[in-house]
């Protein structure tokens, strides 16, 4: 499907996606702008923590396994000392969260100042981002916003791997009829956020893509022999047996936690509507099974789905398929707003504004108790899953009465 004539776009959609785009951008400005503003400890006024915030935890623990203690990243009292020494005595608690397997992106990151760093890395994932969303062609206008939307800017403020994670998924669904081996690949170094691919292997299985299975297969394996050959095989079992039940725990925290602010899962509804953890499992098992269900029904291969549709639909999806989700994850979602703004000569234009900028305002919605953010990509999968079907039922009509006519 070819992006929408612009000469035949509503010009009142355009002045408002303008509008909408000027607000995300003033807004992340604005917040930015308080992220390099400090106060008392050298913290940053915005999130009383380093301007850098989870990003310490990258460019510390590449640190840390270039100096041969690896160890400390799996022991969170040693851990935190180590951070103190390095930044400040007065850092707030943090926690290493992350498979050993992304310090292949930390490791050499470390090796620069932690501020050049932090540049490197944010520009860096979104050049990356732009290069994944190039395949869907939607115009050099439209890819300049999704650079800027506000999910990004809140994925910059965090110092997070959110639009590096959504290249590795946009970009390797994007490419894999035509380059299985390269989407294989993608989908491997998307292995450092597992949560974030829980969908890949069903769109690939759907779709009867064997090639890009087995280069994910082997990918993957590689990228856990690479980790395991430079940093000793024993970081995999410390990451099972003390990062694995360490992030359970966050997970589970009674609501409300401060990192629950920006949360955006199914689970998290659940917790923030006073369920208990059987409640709020069976509630994410049933948003999971649904999300897993529609990306195969997407991903057959007869399907009347454009390909573009079917890459963003699936982005938006595993926001709804993961239990640990944040509003740094969400840039898939701002991909799939500017592929349908795009493609759609007719959008539910104060929809799509809402999902675009809602990544910016998430943490006020769930700061009074409501733990909702979990409907904004629930309502987008299912308002395009909609709009196939009938898409279907009009053609299949439109099949029959041809063939009465004829």
């Amino acid at each position: 499907m070819t992006p929408v004539n612009q000469t035949v776009r509503n010009r009142s959609d355009l002045r408002f996606a303008a509008l909408v785009l000027c607000t995300g951008v003033l807004i992340g400005v604005r917040y930015h702008l308080a992220l390099w503003t400090f106060g008392e400890h050298g913290f940053s006024e915005l999130s009383d923590r380093l301007p850098y915030w989870d990003f310490t935890n990258l460019w510390a623990g590449g640190r840390m396994a270039l100096d041969g203690h690896v160890a400390w990243l799996f022991d969170v009292d040693t851990y935190r000392a180590a951070l103190r020494r390095m930044f400040s005595p007065d850092l707030p608690n943090q926690e290493w969260s992350y498979p050993p397997s992304i310090l292949i992106f930390g490791a050499p990151l470390a090796l620069l100042p932690i501020f050049s760093a932090y540049f490197i890395w944010t520009f860096g994932t979104v050049f990356c981002l732009w290069l994944a969303v190039r395949p869907l062609k939607l115009g050099m206008l439209a890819e300049a916003a999704i650079l800027v939307c506000p999910a990004v800017f809140i994925n910059a403020i965090f110092g997070q791997n959110g639009a590096l994670t959504t290249a590795f998924l946009i970009g390797g669904l994007a490419v894999a009829p035509r380059r299985p081996i390269l989407a294989g690949l993608l989908f491997g170094l998307l292995t450092v956020k597992p949560h974030l691919g829980i969908l890949v292997p069903f769109c690939l299985l759907a779709s009867g893509n064997w090639r890009a299975i087995i280069a994910a297969a082997l990918s993957s394996a590689a990228l856990f022999i690479l980790t395991g050959a430079s940093l000793g095989f024993d970081v995999w079992q410390l990451f099972w047996t003390e990062t694995r039940p360490l992030m359970t725990a966050i997970l589970e925290a009674p609501y409300p936690q401060p990192y629950q602010a920006n949360a955006a899962t199914m689970f998290f509804l659940a917790r923030a509507s006073g369920a208990g953890l059987t409640v709020a499992y069976a509630m994410q098992a049933i948003a999971t099974i649904a999300a897993i269900a529609a990306a195969v029904w997407v991903w057959l291969p007869w399907r009347q789905v454009q390909h573009g549709e079917r890459v963003v639909l699936t982005a938006v999806l595993a926001t709804v398929a993961t239990p640990y989700g944040y509003s740094y994850d969400t840039v898939g979602l701002a991909v799939a707003v500017a592929y349908l703004f795009s493609t759609r000569a007719n959008i539910p234009r104060l929809f799509l504004a809402l999902v675009w900028l809602y990544p910016a305002i998430a943490h006020l919605v769930n700061g009074v108790g409501l733990g909702i953010g979990v409907l904004v990509p629930l309502s987008l999968s299912a308002w395009m899953l909609a709009e196939i079907r009938a898409r279907e039922r009009t053609d299949i009509v439109s099949t029959a009465a041809d063939g009465q006519a004829s």
